[in-house]
């Protein structure tokens, strides 16, 4: 009898150890967001959002192309005070190569990108702006699922 249970007890023991490896595995985010509104002249606004990405992964450009990762890419809620100026941009060190995993070209960044909006405020208002990044981030044998972060800056 404490041979039963003691072969019961270890089972559940190692149960439980691959539960919990297993929520540490989904729990990975190897980005971490800074979000910033710099005001540039009366009513005008200079949105910034820095990614800093652990090695060894890599986000992907907002301009990757049909038929490989989740490329990058910025939502931005309405607001009748806000105009967004132009399109969003990126600077960073953007590395291309031909994936064998997707079969076609990617964009990618390593280590750190910074997407950069301009928006106006009518009325020289103080008011919100706001969105969703959704990106996707990859290492050189795994991807893991799209994620999407949401941010929201004061405008004054």
């Amino acid at each position: 009898m404490k041979l039963r249970n003691s072969i019961i007890i270890s089972l559940f023991a190692l149960a439980f150890s691959f539960c919990s490896l297993n929520v540490s595995a989904q729990m990975q985010n190897p980005v971490s967001w800074k979000f910033e509104a710099k005001k540039k002249a009366t009513g005008v606004y200079v949105i910034t959002a820095t990614a800093t990405v652990d090695k060894p992964w890599h986000i992907y450009s907002q301009n990757t192309g049909a038929g490989g990762p989740v490329a990058t890419k910025f939502t931005f809620k309405a607001n009748p005070l806000v105009q967004v100026d132009g399109k969003t941009t990126e600077t960073g060190k953007l590395e291309k190569i031909y994936d064998k995993n997707f079969k076609t070209d990617v964009l990618f960044y390593s280590n750190a990108v910074t997407f950069t909006q301009t928006v106006v405020v009518k009325g020289n208002a103080k008011t919100n702006f706001g969105g969703t990044v959704e990106y996707m981030v990859c290492d050189d044998e795994q991807c893991l699922p799209p994620v999407k972060k949401t941010f929201d800056l004061q405008l004054q």
